[in-house]
């Protein structure tokens, strides 16, 4: 029972991270427990994934399409906070507006969003409803992008050292080396969401690799590693390239 009551309470510790949604029993909260929870994020992708497509689902029955994905979309931003967003919003701010490493991390630390931020949001925003209008079973997208996006993001932590400083991080018990415990299970959790896009996996698989290898180089030439900001943009970029990989290899989703 004590390690039920462990695991159910980094669970809970992930949803109140990631989420909006308020968890409904008493968290046991410190700077490790949530380093520990991340091996859950990829699971709070999923409760994302599945209410979004559910909100999908309902609305796509008596909506058309378009409209449904919108109101999906909205519902998603509701249960996060635009918490990804807002990390896309400000690493752009930050990597676009800087010049020396100490300027950009200065910039991401500002809560004004700047034109890099603003442009940036929009065209995810956009692409998102692009793609998703192209697709004929965004239930099954959804379920799969969510968690699998986060799982990028996660994924990330231990390749890169954290460069920001810690009193005014988002994920700060972040920048603690996660154990391999950690890793596996969140790498376990994500590829779950393979399962539903079987043909595609070895593709999604290669392409998000290629995307963290990229991300990974790019971090360090520009602020020598992670914040909790380009984790956040990081599971932005994962969420709309797996889209685009979904309706580039297959014509039936």
């Amino acid at each position: 029972m004590t390690l039920i009551r462990t695991e159910l309470n980094l669970v809970m510790i992930a949803l109140t991270f990631l989420t909006r949604i308020p968890s409904p029993i008493l968290i046991n909260f410190s700077q490790s427990s949530l380093n520990q929870a991340s091996r859950y994020f990829p699971l709070i992708g999923f409760l994302v994934g599945i209410i979004t497509a559910g909100i999908y689902w309902v609305f796509a029955k008596f909506l058309p399409s378009d409209i449904a994905i919108v109101i999906s979309m909205i519902m998603s931003l509701l249960l996060t906070g635009g918490f990804h967003e807002d990390g896309l919003a400000d690493t752009c701010d930050g990597l676009g507006g800087g010049f020396e490493r100490s300027h950009k991390l200065s910039i991401m630390k500002d809560s004004r969003i700047g034109t890099y931020g603003a442009l940036a949001v929009w065209s995810v925003l956009t692409l998102k409803f692009l793609l998703l209008s192209h697709m004929q079973e965004v239930v099954i997208a959804l379920l799969v992008a969510h968690p699998l996006s986060r799982t990028v993001s996660t994924m990330m932590i231990p390749l890169l050292p954290y460069v920001q400083d810690a009193e005014q991080s988002k994920s700060k018990p972040l920048a603690e080396s996660q154990n391999h415990l950690d890793w596996v299970i969140a790498l376990l959790i994500g590829s779950l969401s393979l399962l539903m896009v079987s043909h595609l996996a070895v593709a999604l698989v290669v392409v998000l690799s290629i995307l963290m290898v990229i991300a990974r180089a790019f971090l360090l030439r520009q602020i020598g590693g992670f914040t909790g900001d380009t984790l956040g943009g990081l599971q932005q970029v994962a969420e709309i390239i797996i889209y685009l990989v979904i309706i580039a290899g297959s014509t039936s989703i």
